[in-house]
């Protein structure tokens, strides 16, 4: 066994680096999927909060509420080196510039059996790119 265990950033998309008894560290890099005009649902994690920090670039939050259909749509500039809880249940999504790398931690259990998703709608999704515009 080594004592000290060294993972390397993958080039894009979600990707999970450490997962140890109940808990996952991953981090996120942009990927075509995450682009504004790509972004085809919204998520919700029934079991966990999930954690961001952005650690370069640029990253925004998109939350919805928490209830059973997605509300109004916020957003939320990330700061770099600042810890982002989403709290369970809340529905979330992310958009991310060429540079941006976010680490996460959440339950490692959490995978698309307890993660519905939700399809955007197109007025959704309308707000979103509204709210991307400088």
């Amino acid at each position: 066994m080594k004592d000290i265990e060294i993972v390397p950033f993958p080039a894009s998309g979600y990707h999970p680096l450490v997962d140890f008894e109940s808990w996952r560290v991953a981090v996120l890099r942009p990927c075509e999927d995450l682009l504004p005009e790509n972004l085809n649902h919204l998520q919700k994690h029934l079991y966990t909060d999930e954690v961001f920090v952005l650690l370069s670039g640029k990253c925004a939050l998109y939350t919805a509420g928490c209830e059973e259909i997605p509300g109004a749509i916020v957003k939320t500039e990330m700061r770099l080196h600042e810890v982002y809880n989403v709290k369970k249940g809340v529905w979330h999504t992310h958009t991310l510039c060429e540079d941006a790398e976010v680490l996460i931690i959440e339950n490692q259990d959490t995978g698309e059996e307890n993660s519905p998703k939700f399809s955007l709608t197109e007025q959704m999704h309308q707000r979103i790119l509204e709210l991307e515009k400088p």
